[in-house]
């Protein structure tokens, strides 16, 4: 089999990419080791920017998000058992964000894939690229017991932190960047309305908390959790418990407890890698960088990177300029360390990180309190918050 660009993962990034250059005329097949139901049952992310919502209007996948995403122009801060409320569009000039899962966009992605008549192969094992230095690299994976070759002229790895693409890439000629925090959050799903009509972040002196929603009728929680912690000693009512006492009094108050239908620990990590192109594999979104969830930048910086490559492969089919490919690893990066800086900084701000009222635990309240009660500081937790603009290759 022969394609134009291979690309390595069916989650919403690979999906996304390959929707997008499908619609330019760009040829792609998308290999997936799981089965769709699979990647359909990963829970994660619920909050776009204005420019991954943009991205997804390109790609044709915007009725049902319009009809079901929710638009939130403001967030709230909590500390000291106080509420600041973030003012989105007031402090950017009329941004906001969306408000809609990733389950949900990945199902819209893989519907309309479908109606374009995109290949995807499912349930492809041992994926393998080779020749990546060449100007004829292919993939190897198995199927049904079979080897199957796939050539191509480009492959987009979009598979993911534990993916093979950024595997494929010699020691010698990357470098990683990371930093991996002492705690995780644990998450609990349940189909009960949202305790606020915009996002919470809290900070509490029994670690950071966060009241997030997927809908009018889904709500998605997380608290700050040490890293020995075990999800299964955490029932339901334990999670609601511990809850309620991060979360200022009158949020509590409101809270509608029920029933779980997922609940997990994440550990915290920053993590990037330079450069995130080696030869004619690109890699994107968690393949090459992950941030903590604190700023919801994970998966609107893999769109990002989405956009940068969609728009380097329409310049090389459309137009022969295979001299701004060079250009990829920098553009993306300039962005994401933005991003990596913003989900730091917030983390850093709202999280606990000592038992003891200590100088650090000082320095965090003193932060909070001053960028709250300044037009300033407000405005940056804002304009990095709804998404910086997205870098253009030249």
């Amino acid at each position: 089999m022969k394609t134009q660009v291979a690309i390595i993962g069916a989650g919403p990034s690979g999906l996304l990419l390959g929707q997008l250059l499908q619609r330019q005329g760009i040829d792609n097949v998308i290999l997936e080791r799981k089965s769709g139901e699979y990647v359909l049952g990963r829970i994660r992310a619920g909050v776009l920017e204005q420019g991954m919502v943009d991205l997804l209007r390109e790609a044709g996948v915007d009725k049902r998000m319009d009809a079901e995403g929710e638009i939130h122009d403001g967030v709230e801060l909590a500390f000291d058992n106080r509420r600041v409320r973030i003012d989105l569009a007031k402090l950017t000039g009329g941004k906001t964000v969306m408000v809609y899962g990733q389950t949900e966009v990945t199902r819209d992605l893989m519907e309309a894939r479908e109606v374009i008549g995109g290949t995807t192969i499912y349930e492809a094992d041992n994926v393998q690229p080779h020749d990546l230095e060449t100007d004829s690299p292919y993939i190897t994976y198995e199927k049904d017991g079979e080897t199957h070759r796939l050539e191509c002229d480009y492959v987009a790895g979009c598979d993911g932190f534990h993916g093979i693409a950024r595997k494929s890439i010699p020691q010698d000629r990357i470098k990683g960047f990371e930093k991996v925090y002492p705690f995780g959050w644990l998450g609990l799903l349940s189909d009960t309305p949202p305790v606020s009509e915009e996002l919470i972040y809290a900070s509490h002196e029994r670690g950071f908390a966060l009241c997030s929603m997927r809908s009018q009728t889904r709500s998605r929680y997380y608290i700050q959790v040490g890293l020995d912690e075990k999800v299964e000693d955490w029932s339901d009512e334990r999670f609601w418990e511990e809850l309620k006492r991060r979360i200022p009094g009158d949020v509590a108050e409101k809270l509608v407890t029920g029933p779980s239908i997922e609940k997990s620990i994440a550990p915290l990590r920053s993590f990037v890698v330079e450069p995130m192109q080696y030869g004619r594999l690109f890699l994107v979104g968690d393949a090459a960088h992950i941030v903590p969830p604190t700023g919801a930048k994970g998966l609107n910086l893999a769109a990002s990177d989405v956009n940068t490559l969609y728009r380097l492969m329409v310049k090389v089919y459309q137009e022969g300029r295979t001299d701004l490919i060079s250009r990829y690893s920098q553009t993306c990066l300039k962005r994401i360390w933005k991003a990596e800086r913003f989900s730091w900084w917030m983390t850093s701000m709202l999280h606990r990180f000592s038992e003891e009222d200590d100088f650090m635990t000082r320095m965090q309240q003193a932060e909070l309190d001053y960028v709250t009660s300044s037009e300033a500081g407000l405005t940056t937790i804002a304009e990095n918050y709804v998404g910086l603009p997205y870098e253009s290759l030249e």
